[in-house]
């Protein structure tokens, strides 16, 4: 009797159980259902290089290498600078002016002429976090070098080794390093070779015009009275860029021939000091100054500023932005100052 009693219960639990079941189904089927929220659309843009703005198939996070090419008459032509996303031209001594180049977007095979340091070119490695690469140094930049304050390689320490003369020329004009003895001295310093750092420059994309009025198709920029150092910029409307050229002298690569062209073309106003028997410079980079801005074959009136440490264009408080391509940067004295040193035709 007890074994009939247990299993009648049994069944009524059952029964309850699946009627309570039924009755939560039909109560969910009847009531209606919330709409999940809706997702962001997320566009698929490619990713662009931080010094140039260019797009790219693949994100480039390669370190920036940034390397000190000689400009003595000389060391003209030189090999490697139609890479560099930016060359920012200033005065190693008296008015004779030196390159530092920054490669980042695309790297050359070799690099050269090579040329000694600056204690201003080391500051500026340091801003852009950059492999820093010179063959010697003044004082200054020596000290600051040996303290360990960037990573670097130079020719005074591997002359012959990553470092190679050429026959043509004769010292100090005839030392070129390669981008595999580049990557050779990174390894061997132990040293990061991915970019870290954060690019200040801002680009138009390909929706937006630049907003410059009054046309200027050819520029010049004047170190001084020797004309060995003139730097001209030609605007092409065709394919908006300008080409340079030095003493009436088209600036072309000494190995590909290929011929320097830069979407942007800046000079910044800075103060400068003699401070020895050799006419090494003091530059004040950190201040900031007046400024002229060449893109599209037009002209500005702007300022620059340091962020950083890294040299930027600016307007009403606001960053200026650049075409998107190369740029070159002159860096003048406020001595005779930027109105004398630059000059302009539509």
């Amino acid at each position: 009797m007890k074994k009939w009693l247990f299993i009648f219960v049994f069944l009524l639990i059952l029964v309850a159980v699946a009627g309570g079941f039924w009755l939560m189904k039909k109560e969910d089927s009847t009531s209606t259902p919330t709409p999940s929220p809706e997702q962001p659309v997320v566009k698929n843009t490619l990713p662009t290089t931080p010094f140039t703005g260019e797009l790219m198939d693949l994100t480039t996070t390669g370190r920036p290498v940034m390397a000190v090419v000689n400009n003595h008459p000389d060391a003209r032509p030189q090999t490697g600078l139609a890479e560099a996303d930016i060359v920012i031209e200033m005065i190693a001594e008296f008015n004779i002016t030196r390159f530092v180049a920054l490669y980042q977007s695309e790297y050359p095979n070799k690099i050269g002429p090579i040329r000694s340091a600056r204690d201003y070119f080391v500051e500026l490695a340091i801003a852009y976090d950059a492999f820093f690469v010179a063959h010697g140094y003044s004082p200054d930049a020596r000290e600051m070098l040996e303290s360990g304050v960037v990573d670097h390689v130079n020719g005074m320490q591997y002359d012959g080794t990553l470092f190679q003369r050429s026959t043509d020329r004769i010292a100090p004009h005839n030392s070129y390093i390669t981008m595999e003895n580049i990557t050779k001295a990174m390894k061997n310093a132990q040293t990061s070779t991915e970019y870290k750092g954060q690019s200040p420059y801002y680009f138009y994309d390909s929706a937006e015009n630049d907003k410059l009025k009054e046309q200027a198709l050819s520029v010049r920029v004047e170190y001084g009275t020797n004309k060995l150092f003139y730097s001209d910029f030609l605007y092409n409307g065709q394919s908006q860029l300008y080409s340079r050229s030095v003493n009436g002298i088209a600036m072309t690569d000494k190995e590909t021939l290929e011929t320097i062209k830069v979407s942007n073309v800046l000079v910044f106003e800075a103060q400068h000091e003699t401070i020895d028997s050799k006419g090494r410079q003091s530059i004040d980079l950190s201040s900031g100054g007046e400024a002229l801005l060449f893109q599209a074959g037009g002209v500005r009136e702007i300022e620059w500023n340091s962020v950083n440490g890294m040299l930027v264009p600016f307007a009403d408080g606001e960053v200026v932005k650049l075409i998107p391509g190369k740029t070159w940067i002159h860096i003048v004295p406020t001595v005779p100052g930027i109105e004398q040193s630059v000059s302009y035709t539509p």
